[in-house]
């Protein structure tokens, strides 16, 4: 293999320009066991051996696995038309629509995702600007700070343990004060939640389905919540709203989640798309920006930015949010999602999902040894107990072929025997009995 070559002459003149003397001063700041341990670097390659070459890397990964898991990120299919869609220039080059006149197809697609994520939640107003649905799920909690006055908030065990991290994270040098409430059988604890409210309660973060699966109505909890002037936000997996009752109808004042799951793969992590609707009076709390269908004074339709709180050059240090970057494109994805796949057709996707899921769990309690747990019900993940470690378990059977499931003793002391599994509507009867076959395998050896 060939490497590229520099010659002293064009070592100097680059660490001139840096204003170093050596190599090594130029990496001073970087530990020594992280820094570069080589600068011979390969010589380029062709088209064709490049492609080759990434192959080989690619064929490392373990993309051959039947995909089990879920936790907030799901392996749902996706209709080719969405990438042909939005890979058009039109789109893929869009920033944020500053000015309308010039932006007003990126203007009435951010309008129509917009619309479908109010019908989705059932609440009064949503925006198009946050990351991924952790984000999402601190911005409410900041909204809230900010609408209430008061800096407690109360956090259900159920809420995605990603999600409560990272607000941990958020919040570690701020005057926030964090309570996290343990679930229990599976469900939100309600006496431990109504005894941690109180008049400095900002907000109470819940999820639905939650972590482990379980369908929930909060109703009771968001009634609590305002007889005590406190906001309820619940983060939501959108396939499932398909089926269930929607934040709007348990009277929260927030709803949030990940949109991944609508049209978007999962690529290794990202990029996401958090979500995040509002009712009407906290709309000026609302992060981001939001787009309004309004008429000019020759009463044609056209579309606008209304509201956009970009932090940075409008209130500055009295900035509530960070937020400012324009995800336009994933919302886009998301909106042609909902389009292509219709009213009815996310129905079936949710159906399918619930009815499969529910299929699965029949395989696995016939097998020795695995409860899978039933205290309440589920949408499309549920978790079994098996007799033997779930990470251990869920090492061997990557080596027959199955990604089987998140194991919960990650993020739950105690749950160490416990794993997670998702089914979405790309799994099949075949692929469902195999797992249940192999994970028998596996336990009963």
């Amino acid at each position: 293999m060939s490497y590229i070559s520099t010659t002293d002459t064009q070592k100097k003149q680059m660490l001139d320009v840096c204003g170093v003397d050596s190599i090594k001063k130029l990496f001073a700041d970087i530990p020594p066991e992280l820094q570069p341990k080589s600068f011979a670097l390969p010589g380029g390659k062709s088209e064709f051996e490049l492609h080759s070459f990434f192959q080989q890397l690619a064929s490392k990964n373990y993309s051959h696995l039947v995909n089990f898991l879920g936790g907030g990120f799901y392996d749902h299919f996706i209709p080719a038309a969405i990438d042909a869609l939005v890979s058009r220039s039109e789109f893929y080059t869009a920033y944020t629509p500053y000015q309308p006149e010039l932006s007003q197809g990126t203007l009435q697609a951010i309008y129509e995702y917009q619309s479908d994520i109010c019908r989705l939640t059932g609440l009064d107003i949503a925006n198009a600007s946050l990351y991924d649905g952790g984000t999402a799920l601190f911005e409410a909690c900041q909204m809230a700070i900010s609408a209430t006055g008061r800096r407690k908030i109360v956090m259900d065990g159920g809420v995605n343990p990603i999600y409560r991290k990272m607000i941990n994270s958020y919040a570690a040098n701020l005057s926030i004060e964090l309570v996290d409430i343990s679930v229990s059988h599976g469900q939100s604890d309600r006496d431990a939640i109504f005894k941690a409210i109180d008049d400095k309660t900002a907000i109470v973060l819940l999820q639905n389905p939650n972590f482990f699966g379980v369908i929930d109505d909060h109703s009771d909890i968001v009634n609590q919540c305002h007889e005590k002037g406190i906001l309820a936000v619940q983060s939501v997996y959108p396939v499932a709203m398909a089926l269930l009752k929607t934040p709007g109808e348990q009277g929260f004042d927030i709803a949030t989640g990940e949109g991944q799951s609508l049209g978007l793969p999962l690529s290794f992590g990202g990029p996401y798309l958090g979500f995040m609707s509002v009712r009407k009076e906290l709309a000026r709390k609302m992060p981001g920006r939001v787009v309004a269908r309004t008429t000019d004074t020759q009463n044609r339709e056209g579309f606008v930015l209304s509201l956009q709180a970009r932090e940075q050059h409008i209130r500055r240090e009295k900035a509530t949010s960070n937020i400012c970057s324009n995800e336009a494109l994933c919302a886009l994805r998301a909106h042609m999602y909902l389009s292509l796949i219709g009213k009815e057709g996310f129905k079936e996707v949710a159906s399918l999902c619930y009815n499969k899921a529910n299929y699965a769990k029949e395989r696995i309690k016939g097998i020795p040894g695995v409860e899978v747990m039933e205290t309440s019900p589920t949408f499309n993940e549920f978790t079994i107990k098996l007799p033997m470690d779930a990470a251990e378990c869920a090492g061997k059977l990557i080596d027959l072929g199955f990604a089987a499931g998140f194991p919960l003793g990650r993020y739950y002391k105690g749950m160490e025997n416990y794993l997670l599994i998702a089914i979405t509507e790309k799994r099949t009867k075949f692929e469902i009995g195999r797992l249940a076959e192999a994970l028998e395998a596996v336990v009963c050896q």
